[in-house]
């Protein structure tokens, strides 16, 4: 008797997932975008699925695919981040994220405005960014498409509750 197994919806799981780590780095340091707050926040789902998918890898089938279901539901997450963050750079509305705004000065001396400025300029969240130049879709949008084909492919691989013969 042969049954089927999760572990190529697991293994599938932690490579989908690596992948947008990948694009999402390799973009970074040798593309030279620079990431916005919610970018970097858009990362941790995918960070979520691989050690859930390594969960699954190495439990057993009943536990292994409820495993499987919950990272169905991070790879969601991922996705309403994403679409967090192209309702933003569409203008829709603001940024939940605080860093994503101009900082607001208060009063006081220079040196004191100069103290409270990040060391680092960040990249404000509405201006959205393109990894191809001549492909008019930001890695926001990506993203959120991305994360969505691989819920709906991870959905489509987990097998069902009940175990066959072959």
């Amino acid at each position: 008797m042969r049954t089927r197994s999760h572990r190529p919806a697991a293994l599938f799981a932690i490579l989908a997932a690596a992948a947008a780590l990948g694009v999402a780095l390799g973009s970074e340091y040798w593309g030279g975008l620079v990431p916005c707050a919610l970018c970097l926040l858009e990362r941790w789902p995918y960070r979520v699925v691989i050690a859930l998918g390594v969960l699954a890898l190495v439990l057993p089938w009943r536990p292994g695919r409820a495993v499987l279901i919950l990272t169905v539901a991070v790879f969601l997450a991922g996705a309403v981040l994403a679409g967090v963050h192209v309702g933003v750079e569409w203008g829709l509305w603001p940024s939940p994220l605080p860093e994503c705004a101009a900082p607001h000065f208060v009063a006081g001396t220079i040196a004191q405005r100069l103290a409270a400025m990040p060391a680092l300029p960040s990249k404000p969240c509405d201006a959205p960014t393109y990894l191809l130049p001549w492909l008019p879709v930001s890695m926001a949008t990506m993203n959120l498409l991305y994360a969505l084909a691989a819920a709906a492919i991870l959905t489509i691989s987990i097998p069902d509750g009940t175990r066959r013969r072959r």
